[in-house]
């Protein structure tokens, strides 16, 4: 399981065996990378903690590397969730990313990169949440876990039934408006998640310091599933 975790988490991994998650009309040199961390903009004021902030310094950042999607965040810590009360209690802070953020225009399809199953969906309409949420089932070399897929549009969850099958390479959804992906810059947040502990439709994508030891554990770096 460390040896197959491990290769989950090399983006190098055999062409053949994945289809991109943003289809295969993108090539390499249309991504670039981009950082949302705390530690990254403190010195830096480039206003990300508003959406138009947010929306500016995406459209820079991709301008500036000639690119079509930005893409990164397993791991980041950022302070940009201190604006919903969503990822806030008396006893902990929740800013520490769970998954890969491929920042690209609303309406853009997703793929399916493995076969799968659906194994639940929702509406998650907390400020800053997913908004509408897709989880599949996959498996890959024997090994089964789960992909959450969030901040999709609403049409995409109609017809999206339990136990439905996914094809590898099928469009089964796209990237939601502001008012339907929980108020964000459009974008995809794929996750992967190896149980789902009884959750349906949803699961944390950003964790609190004290717990990110068991998260990382249970959510390993889905980069793997994004690229050709």
């Amino acid at each position: 399981m460390n040896m197959l975790r491990g290769e989950m988490a090399d983006e190098r991994l055999n062409d053949e065996l994945v289809f991109p998650v943003l289809g295969t009309n993108l090539a390499w040199k249309d991504y670039c990378t981009i950082h949302l961390s705390e530690s990254y903009h403190q010195t830096r004021d480039e206003g990300i903690h508003t959406y138009q902030g947010l929306e500016g310094y995406i459209k820079r950042k991709l301008a500036l590397k000639k690119a079509k999607v930005a893409y990164g965040g397993y791991r980041e810590k950022r302070n940009i969730y201190a604006r919903s009360g969503h990822f806030h209690s008396e006893t902990e802070n929740r800013n520490i990313h769970l998954g890969v953020d491929l920042w690209a225009p609303e309406g853009t399809p997703v793929f399916a990169p493995l076969s799968g199953v659906v194994h639940s969906s929702r509406y998650n309409d907390q400020y800053l949440d997913y908004g509408a949420t897709i989880i599949l089932a996959h498996e890959f070399r024997g090994i089964s876990f789960f992909a959450l897929y969030g901040h999709l549009s609403v049409a995409s969850l109609e017809g999206c039934q339990k136990g439905g099958v996914i094809e590898q390479g099928q469009p089964f959804a796209s990237l939601g408006a502001k008012n339907e992906n929980g108020g964000w810059v459009p974008h995809l947040h794929l996750q992967m998640i190896l149980e789902m502990k009884g959750w349906e439709g949803d699961y944390p994508g950003v964790c609190s310091e004290n717990e990110k030891r068991k998260y990382f554990k249970s959510c390993p770096n889905p980069i793997w599933l994004c690229f050709v």
